[in-house]
């Protein structure tokens, strides 16, 4: 059973149609590394997914466990168990990262927060920051891991990761891997991975790459394969892929 499927989906804002007929599907427990270039809508599809109102939906569908979610608010699928990542994360004056953390727990029902809490923090090596105000003064990779954090502590069934690798340190993007892989993927979320360079695959395991150029997924294929052309070629190429990519 998919745990989310896009149909023929088309959305905007107001004033320009981004996304142009994206067909997607992410089966329970799968990975996928979405890539592209900026502006491409990979950051678009993302908020239209977790139902931010600034987006139009201008035809298609959105199904999240054969339930259509098209035209549920943000608040109900979130409820649902779908949680998603700030590409620039905001910088909140006079809000502690612990007290976030603990509200969110408790909002979503969660037993044993000190629990959660402590084990997560010490996981992203967040112990530090704990009682700092949230994003106030921290580095690239410290927001990134305050953000995945933040969406750990919600016990999310499916996850979007808008950029979580980008603007971070090396250290940073393995201390993000390590925590992707044993507490999101090995215990059985579905993730979309959106990333420009596709750093972040190189640490997490990732099921299939998918490439977005101007609103439409061109192409896709195994990860590896999809990332040597980016990385030899660019984008560019992708412009003439019509399906799946196999040659390496």
């Amino acid at each position: 059973m998919p745990k989310l499927e896009l149909v023929n989906l088309r959305a905007g804002t107001d004033s320009k149609e981004i996304l142009r007929g994206i067909n997607l599907t992410i089966n329970n427990g799968q990975t996928i590394l979405l890539m592209g270039p900026n502006g491409s809508g990979k950051s678009t599809l993302a908020q239209v997914i977790i139902g931010n109102p600034r987006y139009k939906i201008l035809s298609g569908k959105i199904l999240f466990n054969n339930r259509d979610i098209t035209n549920l608010p943000m608040e109900t699928r979130v409820k649902m168990g779908i949680s998603i990542s700030f590409q620039i994360p905001p910088k909140l004056k006079g809000i502690k990262l612990r007290d976030l953390a603990l509200e969110i727990m408790r909002r979503r029902g969660i037993e044993n927060p000190l629990e959660k809490l402590k084990k997560y923090a010490e996981l992203l090596r967040l112990e530090d920051f704990l009682e700092r105000d949230l994003n106030v003064g921290f580095s690239g990779g410290e927001m990134k891991r305050a953000e995945l954090f933040l969406v750990l502590l919600q016990n999310p069934a499916f996850v979007i990761l808008d950029e979580i690798d980008s603007g971070v340190d090396v250290e940073s993007v393995g201390i993000l891997g390590k925590a992707i892989r044993s507490e999101l993927q090995k215990n059985g979320r579905s993730l979309i991975i959106i990333s420009h360079t596709g750093i972040i695959a190189k640490h997490v395991h990732v099921d299939v790459a998918y490439i977005m150029l101007r609103g439409k997924i061109t192409c896709y294929g195994p990860p590896t394969i999809v990332l040597n052309h980016v990385l030899e070629h660019g984008f560019a190429r992708c412009e003439k892929c019509e399906g799946i990519c196999y040659v390496d």
